[in-house]
Order: structure tokens, then C-alpha cells, then sequence
């Protein structure tokens, strides 16, 4: 017996694995295409769908501020980026930009600032 067959993930031989995460909605493009809208010099990075997550995307601006939401198929960012003329690339190709590793250190320190 495999141990996914143990905790019930799969059901029969050719069931799909179910997924712990929902579905990419309209509104998860929506909130990508408001932040690109919103912010300056916006890149798209695509991360690939694992066993507990669908596909996502994370929208960086130019000062490192970033969201992540669910795309459902890198096809799907890669239209809204196209129809944006903006870049996208695929976060296991580049890794994640520095100002974005820079940005959440900015607001841990201001988090722990706020804390004294």
C-alpha cells in the first residue's frame, strides 16, 4: 500500500490526486490586474502548480511590493502579461527579483519597529 492510499488521497488506480487549495477564480486574475495597474514597472514570475496548490503568479513592482494569486495554467498569466505588455517568466527558471527579498525585509524591520 502506498502511503497516499493510507491517508486517502487516492480512491482507485487512474483517480485523480486530490488538491488541499480551491481553484483559480475570476477574481484572482482580477486582483493581479489591479495591482499591475496600480504600480510601476510590474513583472509577472510563474510558479508551477504542486500537489497542494494550483498554478500561481506573483505580480513584483519596482519597489519590491508583490502579490501572489492563482492563475489555474501559466497560459493564463501569460495572456494577461501579454495583454498588459508586461514581462513574465518562470520563477524556476530566474528565481524571485532582490527587491522583492529586500521589500519583505523592509517590512519585518518596520513590523519590529512598530513593536518596541
Amino acid at each position: 500500500m502506498r502511503w497516499r492510499d493510507r491517508y486517502g488521497l487516492r480512491r482507485r488506480r487512474g483517480a485523480r490526486v486530490a488538491k488541499f487549495d480551491r481553484e483559480a477564480t475570476d477574481a484572482d486574475i482580477e486582483a493581479l490586474i489591479e495591482f499591475a495597474k496600480t504600480r510601476r514597472g510590474v513583472e509577472f514570475y510563474v510558479e508551477p502548480e504542486t500537489f497542494a496548490t494550483d498554478t500561481t503568479a506573483v505580480a513584483v513592482a519596482h519597489d519590491g511590493e508583490w502579490t501572489r494569486r492563482r492563475v489555474g495554467a501559466p497560459s493564463v498569466i501569460a495572456k494577461v502579461a501579454r495583454d498588459l505588455a508586461l514581462p513574465v517568466y518562470d520563477v524556476q527558471l530566474t528565481g524571485y527579483p532582490a527587491r522583492m527579498r529586500a521589500y519583505n525585509e523592509r517590512r519585518r524591520q518596520a513590523q519590529e519597529d512598530d513593536a518596541v
